[in-house]
């Protein structure tokens, strides 16, 4: 495994907001393995041609950008990054529900539930 390299709130390439990592951070906590990390990746699939995908990880990979941020850590390969470089992660609770949203500034298109989009 590759020694981690931060980038801290400044200059990272996507932003957490203090909800969000709030929210990653109780999630993890209910796994109860402290060293797990959060991955955030994207894949073919959904109605616009590619979709956002969370899961936690033991750790990064050689070339994964390692963004820590509000007292979380966020692991995302090179591939994913290339399309999701300048994204705001946040969490939001309302009426229709609780889910995480990803503001991407790359996306030329999205679906109407927000999960999928195309560059």
């Amino acid at each position: 495994m590759e020694k981690e390299t931060e980038n801290v709130q400044q200059g990272a390439p996507i932003e957490i907001t203090e909800r969000a990592a709030h929210k990653l951070a109780q999630l993890l906590a209910e796994e109860g393995n402290p060293e797990l990390k959060w991955r955030l990746y994207v894949t073919g699939g959904g109605c616009s041609g590619l979709q956002y995908n969370f899961a936690l990880d033991p750790g990064s990979r050689p070339g994964d950008a390692v963004i820590a941020q509000n007292g979380v850590t966020l692991l995302v390969d090179p591939r994913s990054l290339s399309v999701l470089v300048g994204s705001r992660i946040d969490f939001k609770e309302d009426l229709e529900g609780a889910q995480f949203t990803i503001d991407n500034p790359n996306a030329v298109r999205t679906c109407s539930c927000g999960s999928s989009f195309c560059v």
